[in-house]
């Protein structure tokens, strides 16, 4: 993956803007929502889970899979815990009324202000009595 972020410095105002757009694709599911997010070559890495999407394409495609898990309904609470030059890291908590609730953690390197190259997310389902 080639990058350029090294000069890159995001703002707090950037973060919020890029998640609203990211739960905006999750609730639309419409390919240009969640292909907006990503840079050509970006790569999407979810664990435990092995779910490791390169490319805008197949992030779009792995993302569209997921869409019966909104059914029913679902939240997102979340917060940015640090950014550092291009990279931000945000704590969140998934509320799935077919799943149940998850805690997150991403980490988002941006390319630009507008296109993630790089998301890393650890997503841990909760016990159901928490």
């Amino acid at each position: 993956m080639t990058t350029n972020t090294n000069d890159l410095v995001i703002t707090t105002a950037t973060v919020t803007a890029w998640v609203d757009r990211y739960l905006t694709a999750w609730e639309t599911n419409d390919p240009q929502d969640i292909a907006g997010l990503f840079t050509e070559d970006g790569e999407y890495h979810e664990s435990p889970y092995e779910t490791d999407w390169i490319g805008r394409d197949e992030i779009v495609a792995g993302w569209r899979s997921r869409w019966d898990w909104q059914q029913g309904g679902w939240s997102f609470d979340w917060e940015i815990v640090s950014i550092d030059g291009a990279t931000a890291v945000i704590t969140g908590v998934g509320r799935y009324t077919k799943l149940g609730d998850f805690d997150n953690q991403w980490t988002v390197t941006f390319r630009t202000p507008e296109l993630c190259e790089s998301f890393v997310m650890v997503n841990t389902e909760r016990d159901g009595n928490e």
